[in-house]
């Protein structure tokens, strides 16, 4: 029950960067489900083999290029998915970074550790 719990709260933050970045678009809340699932895989899958392979420059960087990396996937899933557009790779980035503030507060407000 709490995945699903995630997993809608995760499309509605999906829905929020929408909403206030221009450069990011949504069509629907079903079209967020769907694209909140893909990140998710992708972030699963796709991520940590990226993070593997970029762990020198990750570490002269003192771990920024993790940004970089992470706005990769938000773009990737753009790429793919009709229902998701990214204006730019900067865009991708700044969308990247704001969805992963808001999944986490939104996480940490409904599911407080006791």
């Amino acid at each position: 029950m709490k995945l699903l719990a995630v997993w809608v709260i995760n499309a509605l933050s999906l829905l929020l960067v929408a909403y206030l970045l221009p450069g990011i678009k949504v069509d629907s809340f079903l079209s967020a489900l769907w694209i909140a699932l893909v990140l998710g895989l992708v972030n699963l899958l796709i991520r940590p083999v990226l993070l593997l392979l970029t762990l020198p420059v990750n570490f002269l960087t003192l771990g920024l290029f993790t940004l970089v990396i992470n706005g990769f996937c938000f773009w990737l899933v753009a790429e793919v998915l009709k229902s998701f557009a990214v204006s730019s790779f900067a865009m991708a980035i700044v969308g990247a970074v704001v969805y992963s503030v808001f999944c986490w507060l939104a996480t940490r407000l409904f599911f407080e550790k006791d």
